[in-house]
């Protein structure tokens, strides 16, 4: 039974993820991050919000931060509180040049994968950005296939600020997404875990099976996913 923090093994690499050469971050003074050797232009971060959840959608947010309108207390959104997070979010809205949130839903992590349902979320994010970067920085170490040049950034989301912009985002818009799904299924408690594999939520899997914002291929929901429904995630959400 595949674990409840990966979907099932991985495929051999495919045309919509880039694997590269990747950089661990270092903290620098501007926003963007820009380095020597960057081509002149806009600077987009890029990060995804919930990759390990056995439930909902997996959501990605691209942000071109505007250096003459300073954000105080960007940070990774895992280290802020709900509160930060949400007033952070309004910020970012209001003072970035542009940003977009996108998703890649329930039914394509199923059938694409965690990993590449998270590649085809961030690209939709890039995708939906207003005006176009010269360049995109992406957490992590894992790139999607865009027409734009790219760069894998270990730990972005804590050094680089706007990553740290789009993890907020991505984050605040998917607790959100959770609240109305434990409006539907409250008795998952999806507003409180988030989808995560808690205790609370694997008695909720023993008792009343799965629904169909479940990921059918993670371990605890494989043996109990039962449904003829489905729910459609997989849409951009321009922000501005």
């Amino acid at each position: 039974m595949p674990s409840s923090k990966s979907s099932k093994a991985e495929p051999p690499a495919r045309a919509d993820v880039k694997p590269i050469a990747v950089r661990k971050a270092r903290p620098r003074s501007s926003p963007q991050a820009r380095l020597p050797w960057d081509p002149i232009g806009l600077m987009a971060g890029v990060d995804e919000a919930g990759r390990g959840p056995l439930a909902g959608p997996v959501v990605a947010a691209a942000v071109i931060l505007d250096d003459t309108k300073r954000i105080r207390g960007l940070a990774d959104s895992k280290v802020l509180t709900p509160l930060q997070r949400e007033r952070l979010y309004d910020q970012i809205c209001e003072k970035a040049l542009c940003c977009s949130i996108a998703q890649a839903s329930v039914e394509e992590i199923d059938t694409l994968n965690i990993l590449h349902a998270t590649m085809l979320a961030m690209k939709r994010a890039v995708e939906g950005l207003r005006l176009k970067p010269a360049k995109v920085l992406v957490d992590g170490n894992r790139l999607p296939v865009i027409e734009v040049l790219a760069e894998a950034v270990i730990g972005g989301d804590a050094t680089i600020k706007s990553i740290s912009a789009a993890s907020i985002l991505a984050k605040v818009h998917r607790d959100r997404l959770c609240q109305t799904l434990h409006e539907e299924f409250p008795q998952y408690g999806f507003a409180a875990h988030k989808g995560y594999s808690t205790p609370e939520q694997l008695e909720a899997l023993r008792v009343h099976g799965a629904c169909r914002h479940h990921r059918k291929f993670f371990g605890p929901v494989a043996a109990t996913f039962a449904t003829d429904d489905t729910g459609d995630f997989g849409v951009t959400v321009a922000v501005s």
